[in-house]
């Protein structure tokens, strides 16, 4: 009995197609890059991926790092809610450093004073920060001697009531 030198065809089995060097190379390209990617995707630590019987159970569990949604009160019960008045310190009076009189005595004596008096004797005009330092330091000696009870219209008034006297007599 003789065999058969070949197998006979079917038509039924289909022809495997070979893949080409390239197709190779890409799979093995593929393999090797899903081989580097191992561990967790960004992120996963606080966003955990969940599967669907995982989600059903996590509607039920908190999450432990996230805090308690009950409403803090933040005022004590039973206290009624007021608003701050704002306190009004009264206005703390400034002591002198100097007595009145000595205070006087030295702005009289003053040189810067006497100067710029001179000059406007002599017609000369002040510049506006000498002139609101004239008119500053005048107004002060003349508080100091209200204070003092020295008046500069004693005389004057001395020379009115003569002057009344006179008319009333009918002098000139």
């Amino acid at each position: 009995m003789m065999k058969p030198a070949r197998k006979p065809q079917s038509s039924a089995a289909p022809k495997v197609k070979r893949k080409s060097h390239e197709d190779k190379n890409q799979e093995a390209r593929d393999r090797k890059r899903d081989k580097k990617r191992r561990g967790h995707a960004a992120g996963s630590r606080a966003n955990p991926v969940m599967s669907q019987s995982d989600k059903n159970s996590a509607a039920k569990e908190k999450d432990p790092r996230i805090g308690s949604k009950k409403p803090v009160p933040l005022l004590k019960e039973g206290v009624a809610v007021t608003a701050a008045k704002p306190i009004k310190k009264a206005p703390v009076e400034q002591k002198p450093l100097m007595e009145p009189a000595d205070e006087l005595a030295m702005l009289e004596n003053d040189e810067r004073l006497d100067g710029l008096l001179d000059r406007l004797e002599n017609g000369e005009v002040l510049s506006a920060e000498d002139q609101a330092w004239l008119d500053q330091t005048l107004d002060r000696i003349d508080v100091l001697m209200e204070q003092l009870g020295i008046g500069l219209d004693d005389d004057e008034e001395d020379e009115a009531d003569e002057d009344m006297y006179r008319l009333l007599k009918g002098e000139k």
